[in-house]
């Protein structure tokens, strides 16, 4: 019972060193980047210049890509609803026939 409680110690003893090292490494790379890198064109004041285009640019084509992946996504599984929908719409008319279901082979 004393080993257990010994291991659960060290084990939230390790969690805590871990925290404070990765908060500690953290907030280290948040001051090591330069000011300038957390600046974008129109923070600096020249809002019609090529760099603030080209950002804006940038931007709309990630949001363009976005949209896309999601659309496809979602078209995937309609897809596969519907697919799923009409086999089963097929299946119960074969029931209600009083048919076998074909499973693709030759039916003698």
């Amino acid at each position: 019972m004393s080993g257990d409680t010994m291991s659960r110690h060290e084990h939230a003893q390790t969690r805590r060193v871990l925290l404070v090292l990765r908060a500690f490494v953290s907030l280290w790379l948040i001051g090591a980047v330069p000011r300038v890198a957390w600046a974008c064109p129109v923070c600096f004041g020249n809002s019609d210049a090529p760099m603030a285009a080209a950002t804006n640019t940038g931007i709309l084509f990630m949001l363009g890509i976005v949209v896309a992946m999601l659309s496809a996504f979602a078209s995937f599984f309609i897809y596969l609803i519907r697919r799923a929908n009409r086999l089963a719409a097929e299946t119960a008319r074969a029931d209600a026939a009083g048919l076998a279901p074909s499973e693709g082979s030759a039916q003698c």
